[in-house]
């Protein structure tokens, strides 16, 4: 006779933010890569959302600065079950944060790290300052809130970028002379956002996205570094050529955040990103963005969730909500240095048609 089966419970996951090519929908392909069977709910403000068609359930909720988000976001955590909450998006990491304990109440296990830490490295003016008191490495940085502060830039070639409010690589220029950084400053003004300056660092081809695991008591992990390649495709965001001459590069770039790239050991880049975790006292998911130069690796990003590099980095053998989950819910004993699989990660799109009648009215 045929063994009866034994049923496995699953642990519930609520992840918001599962719009197409986001953090949130990244989470989502993530999740689903873990052996462990897991039960996902996923939400989005948008009706239309990719991540709903690959969930076990989905959820039209309001935007993160809607008044009643979280309480719609409680209200599905009860009525689905949810044991884990993962933001898939800025502002609703921020949100979630601040109303962690509302979750934390209802037994409800918020993946995401220390609020201190969320704050600061949302705020990239906060995060220039933590660098420079520590004396790591860093690009001059200065914040412009009125015209006459541009003389505070002494040499070119610059990037200007939103102090905050930014999402993802939105509203981020490559300015090579006065000219060109008035004309972004002013644009940055436009969207009522606080421009930030940034010494443009290194080259594109020695930039790396490292992702660095502590556990809520901050004790390390371990770390997984993809080295990029952004002047071409998906992963491409800006690409202008150096007219000026001021670097010896021929084209300056900015990635777009869909990394593509090698995925190998880079215990240089590793460490290094790792000790910035530490100091940092960082409690769960990092992720850092760096350039490797002659004068030494700068940090010019922290973000302080699972990025949206998570779900090849899974493929890779290094499932970081899965890693996450295993400790802090089930209480595992993770085995350390975690092992991953080295190679080349590409990136694509994929289509989906949906019929009228399948989309929540």
């Amino acid at each position: 006779m045929p063994k009866n089966k034994i049923k496995i419970k699953k642990i519930s996951i609520l992840i918001t933010g599962v719009g197409g090519g986001s953090i949130g929908e990244g989470i989502l392909k993530t999740i689903k890569l873990a052996k462990k069977p897991y039960r996902i709910v996923a939400t989005d403000s948008a009706s239309i959302s990719m991540g709903f068609y690959n969930a076990d359930a989905h959820y039209t909720v309001p935007t993160a600065a809607d008044k009643n988000y979280i309480k719609t976001l409680l209200d599905i955590c009860e009525r689905e079950n949810i044991q884990i909450l993962i933001p898939g998006s800025e502002p609703e990491l921020k949100k979630i944060s601040e109303n962690r304990k509302l979750f934390e109440k209802r037994n409800i296990l918020p993946l995401i790290n220390d609020t201190k830490i969320i704050n600061l490295c949302m705020d990239k003016w906060q995060t220039y300052l933590f660098l420079k008191k520590h004396d790591l490495p860093h690009p001059f940085s200065c914040l412009i809130k009125e015209k006459k502060q541009l003389a505070l830039v002494k040499k070119f070639p610059v990037v200007v970028k939103p102090v905050r409010g930014g999402s993802g690589s939105s509203n981020v220029f490559i300015a090579q002379d006065k000219e060109e950084l008035e004309f972004f400053i002013k644009y940055i003004f436009k969207q009522n956002l606080i421009p930030l300056v940034q010494e443009y660092i290194g080259s594109p081809d020695e930039e790396y996205t490292v992702g660095v695991l502590t556990t809520f008591k901050g004790e390390l992990l371990g770390s997984i570094a993809l080295k990029r390649q952004i002047l071409k495709g998906l992963s491409n965001r800006l690409k202008v050529k150096c007219y000026k001459k001021q670097t010896k590069e021929k084209f300056l770039a900015i990635s777009s955040g869909i990394s593509q790239g090698t995925i190998d050991n880079y215990p240089e880049v590793q460490q290094y990103a790792e000790k910035i975790a530490l100091i940092l006292k960082s409690k769960g998911p990092l992720n850092l963005q760096c350039r490797k130069t002659e004068r030494g690796i700068f940090i010019f990003e922290i973000n302080p969730r699972f990025s949206g590099t998570a779900p090849i980095r899974a493929l890779a053998g290094y499932n970081e909500p899965d890693i996450l989950i295993r400790h802090e819910f089930l209480k595992e004993k993770i085995r350390t240095p975690i092992q991953f699989k080295k190679g080349i990660a590409i990136r694509g799109l994929i289509d989906k048609y949906i019929p009228l009648e399948e989309i929540d009215k």
